[in-house]
Parts: structure tokens; C-alpha cells; sequence
């Protein structure tokens, strides 16, 4: 048993290691993913072996959890400006639904269940095929604003608003052309811009490079829009891996779970393995009031549901002060 315990704690320690020294290797960064599941299991190993008086093993796991939480720690903390707004100076909210339906589910009811629940202003699906646009009509009358681009396989996409579109557009994203919607509304008076888009999964080294090449195309997009914008889809990368912390760094761009916490939204079917693979990031002047993981609704991914409001800026602010006296 004792072999079994060290076994663990070297496999551990090693994989936490190394995927932190970013290495290109897409085996290695495929590792990257679990940086949850490396904090919770080296703080365990370090219970047993500190309760052992294992001193060597004891002083490597304190090392290997806080390296581990080096990287998840500060997603618990600060991020969150929406809750400094005092109550009286509350305005309006855009509720958006982010979720990967599977395009081989078939659960149409459990996601209907979901929005009556939760009453979203706008809704990006993903995985979205024909039999699933199909399977939603009765959303509809809800709904009257969508753009819908149903294809078999993995990468159909759909957009259902209850606010009017001011424009709607779509981009063949490189290289694979996977659909990217690229939405324009008006929120709180002023200009909206929703994008979202679903790269593929980085199992062998092609689709890594496709991946992250999408990414790349999506942060060049963003950085061309004017005004206030919202990033949302399954990345297929966490918040660890290289080409997500580039698309932050390069679009400035915040993603929702600063201060709110990991929210892993992937696998479904093996909760101790889950990941935070779904992503919505908006910008400067949007602050989050709400962020959560929605019931399951037959997928492998849970949606996220996300709840904006707009900063006035300084100016704004200002003006509205004036006008009060």
C-alpha cells in the first residue's frame, strides 16, 4: 500500500511540474487541463504522508499543492466590481445562457426546462444540428430573434434573442471554417457585441495547431470591435492552457469566473474529472453580477448562465450625479 501511496504522490508531483513550464509538447499541455484534480490530490497525499512522518514526501506535496493553487487560488478572489455597485445605483441586466447541447442529444425537453428557469435574454447553443433546431421550435414565440446555422456533426451553432438584433454576421473561422456568430444589440443604450465560437478539440498535435489558430483569429476579431464585447463558447482549452491565457492577454478581455470560482463545466459523465472548458469573457466596462453553472440538460458539458450589467463610466457617472441635484 505504501508503494501505491508514493506511485501516487511521484505521479502527481511530476505531472504538476511539468505542465507548469510550458512546454509546446500538446501531450503535455492535454495534462494541463487538470489542475483542480492535481490540488485536490496532492493536499490528500499530503495529509496521509504528513500523518506517516514521511518528511521527504510531506515537504514535495506541500510544494506540489501550492504550486496547484498557485494557479486556481486567485480565480476566488477580486473580479467581481458588480457587487461593490450600491443597491440604489442598480442598472439594467443582460442575462446570457451559454451551453453545448451535444449534437447527439436528444434531451430537447431538459433544455426548454432550463430556460423557463432561467428566462436568459440571449442563448448561444453549440452542437446544434438540424433535429436540434427542430427539437426547439416551441422556444420560438420566446425567442423571435435567432440566427441559426444547424450542420451534422459537432459544429452547428444558434443564437436565440429576445432583444431585438441590431445585426448579425457570420465567420468562417480559420482554418477549419468552424461558424463564429458575431451578434450587434442594443443593451442599456448603448451597443452590445456578442461573438461565439467553438474550436476543435487538441487531441493530436493538427487539431491543437486548428485550436489554437481559431483562438488566435477570435482574439484579432475581438480586438477589431468598437465598444462593449462579449466572448462566449467552448474553447476546448481551461484556464491554464497556453492559447486561452494568450487570448485573455492579447484581447484584454476578462473572463466571468474572476472571483466567482473554476465553474468546471466538462465532463458531465465523470464529475471527479471535470474541467473548465466553456468560457464567457466580456469587456472592461461589463461587469458581472452573476455567474453559475446551469443544470444538466443530457450533455456532457453544463451550460453557463451569466448575468451583466453595464458600468456608466466615469463621465457618465459623473452626469447622472449631476443630474440628481
Amino acid at each position: 500500500m505504501l508503494g501505491l501511496l508514493q506511485a501516487a504522490a511521484i505521479v502527481t508531483i511530476v505531472f504538476s511540474v511539468i505542465t507548469s513550464l510550458g512546454l509546446e509538447d500538446y501531450r503535455i499541455q492535454l495534462f494541463a487541463h487538470f489542475r483542480l484534480q492535481y490540488l485536490v490530490v496532492s493536499i490528500l497525499l499530503l495529509l496521509v504522508f504528513g500523518a506517516l512522518r514521511s518528511v521527504p514526501y510531506t515537504l514535495l506535496l506541500v510544494a506540489t499543492a501550492g504550486l496547484n493553487a498557485f494557479f486556481i487560488l486567485p480565480w476566488y478572489t477580486g473580479g467581481n466590481v458588480a457587487a461593490d455597485i450600491p443597491a440604489d445605483a442598480a442598472r439594467p441586466q443582460l442575462k446570457l445562457l451559454h451551453a453545448n447541447v451535444l449534437s447527439s442529444n436528444a434531451a430537447y425537453d431538459r433544455l426548454i426546462a432550463l430556460l423557463d428557469d432561467e428566462r436568459p435574454d440571449v442563448v448561444f447553443l453549440q452542437e446544434v444540428t438540424p433535429a436540434w433546431v427542430s427539437g426547439l421550435q416551441r422556444i420560438e414565440p420566446d425567442y423571435p430573434y435567432r440566427y441559426l446555422e444547424p450542420l451534422a456533426g459537432n459544429f452547428g451553432i444558434a443564437l436565440y434573442s429576445r432583444l431585438p438584433l441590431v445585426s448579425t454576421m457570420h465567420v468562417a473561422s480559420p482554418p477549419l471554417g468552424h461558424p463564429t456568430i458575431v451578434t450587434v444589440l442594443e443593451f442599456d443604450g448603448e451597443l452590445l457585441t456578442l461573438v461565439s465560437s467553438h474550436p476543435t478539440i487538441p487531441v493530436r498535435r493538427a487539431l491543437r495547431e486548428a485550436r489554437d489558430e481559431q483562438l488566435d483569429s477570435l482574439a484579432e476579431l475581438a480586438n477589431d470591435l468598437d465598444g462593449n464585447v462579449v466572448l462566449s463558447g467552448d474553447f476546448n482549452a481551461t484556464l491554464w492552457d497556453q492559447a486561452y491565457r494568450q487570448l485573455e492577454h492579447r484581447t484584454g478581455l476578462r473572463n466571468v469566473r474572476r472571483g466567482v470560482g473554476l465553474l468546471p463545466t466538462w465532463p458531465t459523465f465523470l464529475p471527479i474529472a471535470m474541467i473548465p472548458i466553456d468560457h464567457v469573457l466580456v469587456s472592461e466596462r461589463l461587469q458581472v453580477v452573476a455567474a453559475y453553472t446551469g443544470a444538466r440538460i443530457g450533455s456532457d458539458h453544463l451550460p453557463l448562465v451569466v448575468t451583466l450589467s453595464l458600468d456608466p463610466g466615469p463621465c457618465c457617472a459623473a452626469e447622472a450625479r449631476d443630474s440628481d441635484l
